[in-house]
């Protein structure tokens, strides 16, 4: 533990010493908070791995597992301050980093599709002997988890959605589509100060404190150096995905029991930036998605945090796990 505590801290220091932090589009000098391995797969033909963390239960398992699910600007590693409190709760984890993502396969070529990333993460959780889950899934990784638990019922013991995006039909509510080139040229801008920019102001209601600038510079340096090209092309990628495959309206359809954790302060809507300015001032309202989303979804409970923003689980993790805790011991089975 202070071995690894030593590391997280040596990399902090050399990146706020030199101004340049991480420069790997695959993440290879980030840190994990456990050790990262690698499961080797056949996808729309061609060899690919996804990297993920196995933790098991530091107390006497529950035999249950709990899968956590990454958002689009996120990754495996920003779960760090959940995964211990579950592990000591007797849960085994499994942290995915999804395909395209952070320290996984970025291809050249890949038709990228939730149902693709759910199939991929389901055929994992098998490798593991793992037939049946709690998903727990965060911003884009809400719609990730949601299609599993769409087109896997019987393998999702629960499903909690820690404000995911997706709420909304951005495209419906009048938001015009981009091509991926135009996509592409967007994620071409990307630094660590549009990061910070852009999290502070949608993420985080205008606040920020030190600690947040670790996960920027995480998501910056995917944009820099070797590999960043093909991160640059699964960003893009990524952002069609969310826009053109929405799950809203099958809400209604998922048959798990369901959790929503919801920071009200979070404003986060895709295409918010393009759409006409009577439209983007009605996008992201997630105090309003979070209600209306109760409302659709069977057998579903809203837990909401009405200080907090997109991501609850970095802003108040000791709140946050407490709460995750409580939901997964009333919804979770074997």
């Amino acid at each position: 533990m202070w071995q690894r505590a030593g590391a997280i801290a040596a990399a902090i220091v050399t990146m706020l010493t030199t101004g340049t932090g991480y420069a790997d589009g695959m993440l290879s000098d980030f840190p994990y908070p456990h050790p990262v391995r690698q499961y080797a797969f056949t996808s729309q033909g061609q060899p690919l791995f996804m990297a993920y963390m196995d933790i098991q239960p530091t107390a006497p398992a529950n035999g249950r597992a709990v899968v956590l699910f990454h958002g689009k600007n996120f990754c495996g590693a920003t779960w760090e301050s959940t995964i211990t409190p579950l592990a000591a709760a007797g849960y085994r984890v499994i942290v995915p980093d999804q395909i395209g993502f952070c320290k996984s396969t970025k291809p050249t070529t890949y038709q990228m599709s939730f149902h693709q990333l759910a199939a991929n993460t389901r055929a994992l959780l098998q490798s593991l002997g793992i037939e049946r889950a709690a998903l727990v899934a965060h911003s884009m990784g809400g719609m990730v988890a949601t299609r599993y638990a769409l087109s896997f019922p019987e393998s999702t013991a629960a499903l909690v959605l820690v404000n995911p995006i997706g709420l909304e039909d951005w495209s419906a509510k009048g938001v015009p589509a981009l091509t991926i080139d135009e996509l592409i040229a967007g994620e071409r801008k990307t630094d660590s100060a549009r990061i910070k920019t852009y999290q502070q102001r949608t993420y985080y209601d205008g606040r920020w404190r030190p600690d947040f600038d670790r996960w920027v510079e995480m998501l910056a340096s995917t944009y820099r150096g070797e590999g960043s090209e093909l991160a640059i092309l699964s960003q893009a990628r990524a952002s069609d995905m969310v826009f053109s495959q929405p799950v809203v309206h099958e809400f209604p359809r998922l048959i798990p029991p369901v959790v929503l954790i919801i920071g009200e302060r979070d404003t986060t809507a895709i295409g918010k930036d393009r759409a006409p300015p009577e439209v983007a001032a009605k996008l992201g309202r997630y105090a309003e998605l979070a209600h209306e989303a109760e409302r659709r979804i069977p057998n579903a409970r809203l837990i909401t945090f009405p200080t907090l923003g997109h991501s609850p689980q970095v802003e108040e993790p000791e709140k946050f796990n407490a709460t995750l805790l409580e939901a997964l011991a009333g919804v979770a089975s074997p």
